[in-house]
Formats: structure tokens, sequence, C-alpha cells
């Protein structure tokens, strides 16, 4: 049984869904050890989420966006956890519904995702800034 660790802080992205495949992909590389296995991936804040979602078209990301805002308004007047902005309360629903963490299936050393498929990262804050993820990957 094989385990790896890693903690990566991602850039600041601004509120939105955003592709991050690629940077999980590149911060552990240690995967290609693991023939069968499963890659978990956590975020370490209540105001932003992961999901997996479609890869390839990008109004799709932006549809997310339009309807979770719709779904989860900033002027919903009977938030009381309000000083740290309009946008905080909101961004903690949304964590809270979308999730802290994914679960990837690991097969002969790569991500199992399906051929559409893409990690993303749920900004809900306007300035959530620099995100913490922790990633572990077990297996043989």
């Amino acid at each position: 049984m094989k385990v790896f660790q890693k903690d990566i802080k991602l850039k600041p992205y601004p509120r939105g869904f955003h592709l991050i495949t690629h940077t999980i992909i590149s911060a552990i590389p240690e995967i290609r050890q693991i023939q069968k296995g499963m890659l978990q991936v956590f975020i370490q804040h209540t105001s932003a989420g992961l999901s997996i979602n479609e890869n390839a078209d990008p109004t799709v990301r932006k549809d997310f966006e339009t309807f979770i805002n719709d779904l989860i308004p900033e002027d919903y007047s009977k938030f009381i956890h309000t000083y740290e902005g309009p946008d905080d309360m909101p961004a903690h629903i949304k964590s809270s519904l979308f999730g802290a963490s994914i679960q990837v299936p690991i097969k002969q050393g790569r991500m199992a995702l399906g051929t559409w498929q893409g990690i993303y990262l749920c900004e809900f804050r306007d300035n959530g800034g620099s995100r913490g993820l922790v990633m572990t990957a077990i297996g043989e």
C-alpha cells in the first residue's frame, strides 16, 4: 500500500468556477506509482468548494455561477452573519452545498476521470484569496 500526501496553495482566483485539474495532476505526480487507488482532494476553506463536472465548454462554468447566485442571493434579508461582507454568508452556504472534498479513482497511474470531466475550484467570494488544498493518494 502506498500513501502520498501533498499540500498546495492555489493562486487567487476570481469569483466563479475554475478548472484546476492540471494543477492537481502537476502537484501530485506520485499518483503515477499507483495502479489501483483513490485520490482525495480537500479544500481547507468554508467559502469555496470543489466539484467534478464538464471540462470542455466554459459556458457550463458560467451557467453554474449564474444559477448558484440566483439560488443563494447576496441580498437575502434574513442573513445575520453579514460583518464579513455581503458575499460571505452566501459563500458558506454554497460551500456546504458543493462540498469541501472530492474523490477520484486512480487507475494505472492516472486519475480515472471521464472524457468530459474536470475538477473545479468553486470560488464563492469576490476576493477569496489563495486557497489551500490537501491531496491524499492511496493505493497499490
